[in-house]
């Protein structure tokens, strides 16, 4: 047997407290004609917005408030409806809403107009948290390199590119390249088991560039064209 979803959990946890504060059990179902005269039913009647919130961790859950109609079936009924007014206002377990009855909706359940409380009950749905994947092989630590290469931006016939501004990308290394257009990277982390290219981004004169080089090498040369108009 699945679990109940959000609402009739929450129906079925209202319905057992009243039936504790009315000394009776309370059937969940609209009032009408038919109604046991003696007797509360209860209906949830509409689901109302709340305020959401968000955090910066695991998603949070969606909120709602479930409004019920609690109601009389006839005036017998009316001492089970004080039980649960002191019951609801001496615990304060539930919010209760005191509004003049609405003809229409009284109308729409083909009844006259009776005693009723709104309850209004917070519901709130929680996502699925995805399992962790499992770890397959022991934890192994590795120290890593730290490298430092020297490079240098140039333009058109070799000329030097200074005060080009030279980063890592995706890690926060950064510097600027001198009058000579030389520049030097201190302290990128190289892992020697997957070694590849550095990725550095080049700005200045106008221009944006990325570039692939090798921090292996000794002298690095990146030629910037010209931006074209």
């Amino acid at each position: 047997m699945s679990d109940p979803g959000p609402i009739e959990g929450a129906t079925a946890d209202l319905a057992a407290w009243l039936a504790g504060a009315a000394g009776a059990a309370v059937p969940v179902g609209p009032p009408g004609p038919d109604t046991d005269p003696g007797g509360l039913t209860l209906w949830p009647l509409e689901l109302r917005p709340v305020r959401q919130t968000r955090g910066s961790g695991a998603a949070e859950p969606y909120r709602f408030t479930v409004r019920y109609l609690l109601a009389v079936g006839g005036p017998d009924a009316l001492a089970a409806l004080d039980r649960v007014l002191v019951a609801a206002t001496t615990t304060g377990t539930h919010t209760l809403t005191l509004e003049t009855g609405d003809p229409a909706l009284w109308t729409a359940f083909g009844t006259p107009p009776r005693p009723a409380l709104l309850i209004d009950v917070p519901v709130q749905i929680t996502p699925a948290r995805q399992p962790a994947a499992p770890v397959l092989h022991p934890l192994r630590l590795r120290q890593l390199d730290m490298l430092t290469f020297d490079g240098r931006v140039v333009g058109p016939a070799e000329q030097p590119l200074a005060a080009m501004r030279v980063e890592v990308v995706g890690q926060a290394y950064a510097t600027r390249t001198d009058p000579a257009g030389r520049f030097r990277i201190v302290g990128v982390p190289h892992d020697p088991e997957q070694p590849g290219p550095v990725r550095l981004r080049l700005t200045g004169r106008g221009q944006v560039l990325t570039a692939e080089v090798d921090p292996t090498e000794p002298d690095i040369v990146i030629v910037c064209a010209p931006p074209t108009r």
